[in-house]
């Protein structure tokens, strides 16, 4: 019996230790010193190509940057560009020696012409309900609700036209609305 107590014991030792990992020799003849120079020389390109790499990325990223800073610096340069003209025609009317009531009229009529061109070259739209139109408090901001024969929150009067910058606003309409009944 207690040769059989002794088998599990002996079994429980064999398993318990780690087999000792086998070292082969290799098969093209070349002495395990050879095979480590390769494997460094192997892990000194490696470790070049992954510095070369992570340089890389850093150079990207920096440029991005770079790039989004000019962005926001110059972003209003095509506006600027448009209002420019703008600004010429005004200081021109104003150097005219005996303007008359027309030629006043003309000059501000083209130049409001100029202005109009250069907000819908850059995107910039007029916010302006009809009258009876309903609120939308999104892009008109209701001043006074007076008493109306139309529904109620339905635009009366706009007293200031709203504007918007591709599809966000940057200043809502200014109204009056109907009141309630």
């Amino acid at each position: 019996m207690q040769a059989e107590a002794e088998k599990p014991a002996e079994q429980n030792n064999e398993t318990a230790q780690p087999a000792t990992p086998e070292f082969t020799l290799p098969q093209d003849g070349a002495t395990l010193a050879e095979q480590l120079s390769q494997a460094e020389k192997k892990a000194a390109e490696m470790e070049d190509a992954w510095l070369r790499a992570r340089a890389e990325s850093e150079n990207i990223r920096r440029r991005a940057q770079e790039d989004i800073a000019k962005a926001h610096k110059f972003a209003i340069e095509g506006f600027a560009e448009s209002m420019v003209a703008v600004k010429d025609s005004l200081e021109m009317a104003l150097k005219v020696e005996s303007p008359s009531i027309e030629s006043l009229k003309e000059g501000v009529e083209m130049t409001l012409k100029q202005l109009s061109s250069a907000f819908e070259k850059n995107r910039l739209t007029e916010v302006l309900p009809e009258k009876g139109e309903k609120l939308d408090p999104m892009m008109h901001q209701a001043i006074s609700a007076v008493p109306a024969e139309q529904e109620a929150n339905t635009v009366v009067e706009v007293l200031q036209k709203g504007y918007m910058i591709a599809d966000r606003l940057l200043r809502p309409a200014i109204v009056t609305v109907a009141a309630a009944k």
